[in-house]
């Protein structure tokens, strides 16, 4: 019998007992035959109803080409559904006095800045943790892998302001990242520290983390994994130190039932309270409009409303309320789910690099507990994939069809090598290395330049999850390189830093 075999049968026993069994029926095949479309090598799923583990089990493997089966103790990273534990820690210390998030950030982080200095002051706690700031993405900031979150927060201050506060959701990990400093000063403690004291060990979650150096060397953890038209491929595992509060935890399922009997238990699991009624209904309470269309929509189909609570999206579900947050980094995707109303909570933890298929189970197991006819919400949600892709790749092909072949880098390739910086952003280095262009830009990205036309590159990253980038280069009148565009999701100008005279 498979590792975690007993505890599946316990829990489905469990399930008899209380007469939930029946909403599940069938559902392992759909589990499986689902995995097999999106080419997952594992998955874990748990599934909460009344306060009863109904579900907790692993399906497949943790590596490809490997035979350890994925079990409901295997390590997954959860991701974004990491906000959620930071929004509750920080209502812990709200019930204790310690900190009000209606207060400014500033009276926690006296060194926090925006651009422009007349929002400094305006922005709250629950500003930061409700995506309103007006500052989206700077996603580079911790992307890069070079800046601690004491340094991503200093940075914030060079990111500019893309809406006026409060007027517009746009998400942002790098304030989520700001707010964990918050709790942290108001805690007196690391974010690690106070999430592990007064979350994870209370609720009997022994087995999560808060980073991926806390991963027990050859234990029960899943390996990360990136799509490929050949079948999905290993990648590293990323670490998330810097982006705790937004995206750091990893977790299995059998820990991740204990905080989703936590929620539906309104901030209480087995009669011991960690946090009060009140704030987890603020956090369910909407805080910020959110516009459903394009993903958004995707994401909450059949709802008339969406907006963002505190570390929850919230939206309507056929009449009831329904929670949730993803979660995706590196060779990772995972979802948790909650309908309070219906006391059914879930999570769908997976080891391949964006896929939907967490949300597309969560949506299932719903469906199943509200007696709703089954819809295949895995392949409603794959065939958007595999549109997305095809038109993604379609734009790559013409871009480098539209290269002008036959030309030549206008510099010699030693001069394109130097210092490129960005105030937001940090340092691009570019160096020869066995008469090639690298290019560096912080820990994350490193990898050889492959010469288009005129002075374009293509950067390959080492790290196979990075994938491949474009790299301009701009030539001043005194033909020296004066600038580096960098398209990654996004076009980042770094500057050429002088070289010191001698």
């Amino acid at each position: 019998m498979r590792p975690g075999s007993f505890l599946a049968i316990g829990l489905v026993w469990t399930g008899l007992l209380h007469g939930q069994s029946r909403p599940l029926d069938g559902f392992d095949q759909y589990v499986e035959r689902s995995m097999k479309a999106w080419q997952i090598p594992g998955l874990a799923i748990a599934v909460v109803k009344d306060g009863q583990v109904v579900l907790a089990r692993g399906y497949g493997v943790r590596r490809v080409g490997q035979p350890e089966p994925v079990t409901a103790n295997t390590l997954f990273a959860i991701g974004s559904a990491t906000k959620a534990f930071t929004a509750t820690a920080a209502g812990i210390m709200a019930d204790r006095g310690r900190l009000d998030l209606d207060a400014r950030a500033t009276t926690y982080l006296p060194s926090f800045e925006l651009a422009d200095p007349r929002l400094t002051h305006e922005v709250t706690v629950r500003d930061l943790m409700t995506h309103r700031t007006g500052v989206g993405g700077g996603d580079l900031l911790w992307v890069s892998g070079g800046f601690d979150r004491d340094e991503i927060v200093r940075r914030i201050r060079f990111v500019p302001a893309t809406w006026g506060i409060r007027s517009r959701f746009d998400y942002s990990n790098i304030m989520f990242i700001a707010a964990g400093q918050a709790v942290a000063a108001a805690a007196g403690a690391g974010l690690d520290q106070v999430l592990r004291n007064e979350l994870l060990l209370p609720l009997g979650m022994t087995n999560t983390t808060t980073s991926v150096r806390d991963l027990p060397p050859g234990g029960d953890v899943a390996s990360p994994h990136d799509p490929r038209s050949t079948g999905p491929i290993r990648v590293p595992w990323r670490n998330m130190d810097n982006t705790l509060a937004g995206g750091g935890i990893n977790s299995n399922a059998s820990d991740m039932a204990k905080w989703l009997r936590f929620q539906l238990g309104r901030g209480a699991l087995d009669g011991r309270r960690l946090v009060s009624e009140p704030f987890i209904d603020e956090t369910r309470t909407p805080q910020m409009v959110i516009r459903r269309e394009g993903f958004w929509a995707d994401m909450t189909p059949d709802a008339h409303f969406m907006s963002y609570g505190i570390g929850w999206f919230l939206s309507d579900y056929h009449g009831y309320q329904m929670l949730q947050h993803g979660g995706g980094i590196d060779g990772m995707s995972a979802m948790v789910g909650l309908m309070p109303e219906q006391g059914v909570g879930v999570v769908v933890l997976t080891n391949l690099n964006g896929n939907l298929l967490p949300g597309a189970l969560m949506h299932r197991v719903f469906d199943a507990y509200l007696g709703r006819p089954p819809v295949d919400w895995s392949e409603r949600a794959r065939k958007g994939v595999v549109e997305a892709t095809a038109a993604g790749e379609a734009a790559d092909s013409a871009r480098v069809k539209g290269v002008v072949a036959g030309t030549t880098p206008t510099l010699p390739l030693a001069q394109y090598a130097g210092t490129y910086r960005h105030p937001a952003w940090g340092d691009l280095i570019v160096r020869i290395e066995d008469g090639k262009l690298v290019a560096q830009y912080g820990t994350e990205f490193v990898g050889e330049l492959e010469h288009l036309q005129y002075d374009a590159f293509r950067a390959h990253w080492r790290n196979p999850a990075r994938g491949t980038d474009y790299l301009n280069f701009t030539i001043d009148v005194t033909r020296h390189t004066a600038r580096a565009d960098l398209y990654l999701w996004l076009t980042a100008t770094f500057d050429r830093v002088a070289e010191p005279s001698h």
